[in-house]
């Protein structure tokens, strides 16, 4: 089972809150880290753009990431929500353990 860490970004506290408890409500993740608000600079469109965003971290499994990213697709304001999934290579042996059984023995 190959563990995940998920990022993504919501702009404001509000929706972050309810992405992390729709995930864990779903078992799709064991632990859902909702960052301090963070400006994000990039090109949009043609245009430097310059926002305020929450940033989060979902700690998964790979095979759970097409549910992850649909959920997040669904409940984002976003025309192009960020969604990027970075591979654990390693870790803690018993906390990978854990995220594997926490979104393994539940899906």
């Amino acid at each position: 089972m190959e563990v995940i860490l998920i990022i993504t970004n919501f702009p404001d506290k509000a929706s972050a809150l309810m992405l992390a408890q729709k995930l864990m409500e779903s078992r799709l993740a064991a632990c859902v880290n909702i960052l301090a608000e963070s400006t994000s600079v990039y090109r949009w469109q043609g245009k430097t753009e310059t926002i305020d965003e929450i940033p989060i971290f979902i700690k998964t499994l790979a095979e759970q990431y097409a549910a992850v990213e649909k959920i997040i697709k669904a409940m984002h304001p976003y025309e192009l929500p960020e969604v990027i999934a970075v591979p654990v290579k390693t870790g803690l042996p018993a906390y990978m353990q854990w995220i594997a059984d926490e979104v393994a023995n539940h899906s």
